[in-house]
């Protein structure tokens, strides 16, 4: 019998019978899911200077896990390899690496869901494939079919996609879009069946474009700019040139920083809004005894730190994201250090609704009760196309570069130095343990299926060109000049200054 379930009956006050485990309703599921939000974006988890009161309630009521990541990417768009290994439950190298199809032997999250009898309702983005898309979900509404877009006039679809038949654009910007559709979803739901509700906001990612209520919430003088703030980085990491990268001057300065982390602020704090309103109505409709609650974000953002803007690297502020569960049962206030990737929300929702984990799920069901034994991972892998490897324990960092088969090496001590400011790869005093901490990403690259080997000459895998070396010259000079018109949003000039 599953073991989540159990303890949800014996919570419920049930006979934990196997004869009695039919007669209990399976529990709703709604996943939020932000797109570029880091870890560090929540109130309740130690960020003074953000407002983010709903968000803050599911801390305070649920249990987050502070250490959850991404394991990486293999192109520039990152959210889209991390939502196909968060929709599969599979490992980078175990599925299509740029995240752009999804192997359809790969049974989805909601796939698995709706097998076992959910009505499952996707709204919001979709970056996988339409064809994915269409092997996943029962219904939908506000499908928005891409990366990224502007945050208003949207182009969606509403529910049979293959009739593709667009929605008239709307004036609403896209988090209140799909909170509308969302609250609409609720209050309309009738049928006896559990249903699997999916929200994928299209903020705080870029274009940062948001009304002065939430802007003027923060004072830009007032930002404390990050500790690991760098005007440059330090070195080419492979992806220094990328669209993410033109969205603040060279050499970044403290001024332009700040009004970024300010806009970002205000973004994360407006979709705070629209999930509280979900939240409420689900509340409103007597749903919210029975419906467990996931708040995700598909990877993090850099905004100036190491004197990056994008997600394309493997330090922390671009790897690690939230994560919050929420529901009967589920252990309240807690914060676990466990280690999580977002690959694992898969099967622990699965565990927790008593569904069978499809043979094509690798990750592992997480501890969402405090009183049962917790089983973790000891370490984690990380990588970013062919140039960039990482690995860590509870204790230490090592990220590996090979640019141009010019190798850079960072070691990080992450409990004395959890911004990963002081790199202690060519102290000798850390030479062994920069040994082992490369004996152990070699290994961890072995197991989960990468073809990179770290003696080899250019790792032994074929060199990925640049994004903009393989887009072409026209789209590329497009998103420079989307790139400037965000910069001029925030009071800036051109990329080149």
């Amino acid at each position: 019998m599953n073991r989540i379930l159990i303890v949800l009956l014996l919570l419920l006050g049930l006979t934990a019978c196997s004869d009695k485990i039919e007669d209990v309703k399976k529990p709703n599921i709604i996943f939020l899911l932000a797109d570029d939000q880091r870890s560090t974006t929540i109130r309740a988890l130690g960020n003074d200077e953000i407002i983010t009161p709903n968000l803050d309630q599911l801390v305070n009521e649920g249990t987050t896990f502070n250490n959850a990541y991404i394991m990486g990417a293999m192109n520039g768009a990152v959210c889209a390899p991390s939502r196909a290994m968060l929709m599969t439950g599979r490992t980078l190298f175990n599925i299509d690496p740029t995240g752009n199809t999804i192997d359809s032997q790969h049974i989805t999250m909601p796939k698995a869901f709706e097998k076992s009898g959910y009505y499952t309702y996707h709204i919001g983005k979709w970056h996988n494939g339409q064809s994915a898309f269409l092997n996943s979900f029962s219904d939908g509404s506000k499908i928005f079919f891409g990366g990224m877009h502007g945050q208003y006039q949207v182009p969606t679809y509403d529910a049979d996609y293959s009739q593709k038949k667009l929605n008239t654009p709307s004036d609403k910007h896209s988090s209140e879009l799909y909170a509308d559709a969302g609250v609409e979803f609720l209050q309309n739901y009738d049928s006896d069946k559990p249903f699997f509700m999916y929200m994928a906001f299209q903020a705080p990612h870029d274009p940062r474009e948001m009304s002065k209520e939430y802007l003027d919430m923060y004072d830009i003088d007032k930002i404390e700019l990050p500790s690991n703030f760098m005007q440059q980085h330090p070195f080419d990491n492979g992806e220094i040139d990328i669209r993410d990268e033109w969205l603040a001057g060279y050499p970044r300065t403290k001024e332009e920083i700040k009004a970024n982390i300010a806009a970002y602020y205000a973004m994360v704090t407006h979709l705070d809004e629209q999930i509280g309103r979900v939240l409420k109505t689900l509340e409103d409709e007597g749903m919210i005894e029975n419906t467990v609650i996931v708040f995700a974000g598909d990877n993090g953002l850099a905004i100036g730190q190491h004197g990056l803007m994008g997600k394309q690297n493997l330090y922390e502020h671009s790897i690690k994201v939230p994560l919050i569960f929420k529901g009967p049962g589920i252990a309240k206030g807690i914060q676990k250090e466990d280690f999580a990737y977002l690959f694992d929300i898969y099967p622990t929702l699965c565990d927790f609704a008593g569904i069978d984990i499809p043979p094509t799920v690798e990750g592992q069901a997480l501890n969402l009760f405090e009183s049962l034994m917790t089983n973790t991972r000891e370490n984690m892998f990380f990588a970013y196309k062919n140039f960039q490897r990482a690995v860590r324990n509870n204790e230490w960092k090592l990220i590996k570069y090979n640019v141009d088969n010019t190798i850079e090496t960072q070691l990080f001590n992450l409990k004395k130095d959890p911004n990963e400011i002081k790199n202690l790869a060519k102290n000798q005093e850390y030479k062994n343990q920069v040994d082992i901490m490369t004996k152990l990403l070699g290994d961890q690259m072995l197991k989960n299926n990468d073809d990179a080997e770290l003696g080899k000459v250019d790792w032994g895998v074929p060199v990925l060109p640049a994004w903009k070396n393989k887009t072409r010259p026209e789209e590329v000079a497009h998103l420079r000049e989307l790139a400037e018109k965000e910069r001029r949003m925030r009071g800036f000039g051109k990329i080149s200054e």
